[in-house]
Parts: C-alpha cells; structure tokens; sequence
C-alpha cells in the first residue's frame, strides 16, 4: 500500500466514487480504500481525492501527483515530501 520513492512516497488508492461522504474508509485487497462523494465526471473525483489527502495528510495539495490509475478506480498517488513512515503514521491518526 505504501512504498518508498525518490523525493517522497507511492500510495496505493481504490476509490469508491458517488459515495453518501468523501473520507478514507481503511484498507481494501492492499490499497487505501477512499470513498469519494463526487462523480468521476470531468475529474471531479480525482480533484476532490487530491484536496481529501492534502487534508489528511496536511501537504498541500501540490505535493499529490497521480502517477497512474488517473480514469481508473484503482489509483497509484505520490506524495512528494513525505517518507512511507510518516504518510502510515498521518493516515492512521484519521482511520
């Protein structure tokens, strides 16, 4: 789910999207579960993962890139900045 890259850390995402709230709901077959209230319509959804993990992970949201996945569920972010230590330790303070 978490793994170590230059200059900050790869996260694995599956997002459920349409859901009644946005909030990171645990972990789901290796990757963070994420359930997003918007729609993936015109990269709604991925705008609005990209502002829930700046949150949760207090970055700012520059510092969130999808590297792959970008029209799929399952998404690879990375987070620039932030070792894999310190992205499981801010993720587990919000689940």
């Amino acid at each position: 789910m978490v793994s170590a890259a230059a200059g900050g850390t790869l996260l694995d995402i599956r997002v459920i999207p349409r859901a009644p709230r946005s909030a990171v709901a645990g972990v789901r077959d290796g990757a963070l579960l994420v359930r997003l209230a918007a729609a993936p319509v015109d990269g709604e959804a991925n705008d609005a993962l990209l502002v829930l993990l700046a949150e949760v992970l207090d970055v700012p949201r520059r510092d969130l890139t999808i590297v792959s996945g970008e029209r799929a569920r399952r998404k690879r972010l990375k987070v620039a900045g932030l070792t894999p230590a310190a992205v499981q330790t801010r993720l587990g303070e919000h689940g």
